[in-house]
């Protein structure tokens, strides 16, 4: 069984997708990671991220794992752990350039097609599952959630982690993020057409699982 949740950057995706998982009792991909992993390992060679030749070569070049581990995932590029790393704000915005190179999301795609044959039962989340990657995916849903929502997330999430950042600012890099994602010319974020839609603004993380969760077992999927 492959699940696929797509959507915005603090649409809710990674942990709902983590947690969704563990309900379902098997394995989360996320995605996004695999793009932020590039994008560290070209920034601690000094890659011009914006040179889509180099960063290409680059994505090809390197191996990155997704290790499991209890619930979570680590994060490995040439066997280093970047688990953290990949999370840092700088990162996040940097992230594009790999997301919207063809060559970069070519690589990733076959990577991540290559990881649901080797796992067999996921749920996996990113911008593109749904429309790209897994097309005939058992189950397809589209997370959103209002910018400011969003925003208050991403601010939320810094806090915890000892980092200062204003919402302000946030916000107004989450529409930059959005509209990038949503105009890039490969893998654009859209809902797949047989997708769920879920308005996540004025929903807790456990009231989302269990919408998912009851939309899986009507697809007889639980």
């Amino acid at each position: 069984m492959i699940v696929t949740i797509d959507g915005p950057a603090g649409s809710g995706k990674s942990t709902v997708a983590r947690l969704l998982a563990a309900r379902l009792g098997v394995a989360h991909l996320d995605t996004g990671a695999m793009y932020r992993a590039v994008t560290v390992a070209g920034l601690r060679r000094g890659i011009d991220l914006a040179d889509e030749a180099a960063l290409s070569r680059l994505a090809g070049e390197v191996r990155i794992d997704l290790v499991r581990d209890g619930d979570g995932l680590r994060v490995l590029v040439d066997d280093e752990d970047v688990t953290a790393a990949i999370r840092e704000n700088d990162v996040s915005r940097r992230t594009f350039h790999a997301a919207s190179n063809e060559g970069v999301r070519s690589v990733l795609v076959e990577a991540q097609r290559r990881i649901g044959r080797q796992w067999g039962s996921l749920v996996t989340e990113g911008r593109d599952q749904g429309t790209v990657v897994f097309p005939t995916a058992d189950v397809k849903f589209y997370l959103d959630a209002s910018a400011e929502e969003r925003a208050r997330r991403r601010h939320r999430e810094l806090v915890q982690r000892g980092k200062e950042a204003a919402v302000a600012s946030i916000l107004e890099e989450l529409r930059q993020r959005d509209a990038s994602d949503r105009n890039r010319k490969v893998g654009p974020l859209r809902a797949a057409e047989d997708a769920v839609v879920v308005d996540t603004t004025r929903m807790t993380i456990d009231e989302v699982v269990d919408a998912l969760m009851r939309h899986v077992r009507r697809a007889g999927g639980a």
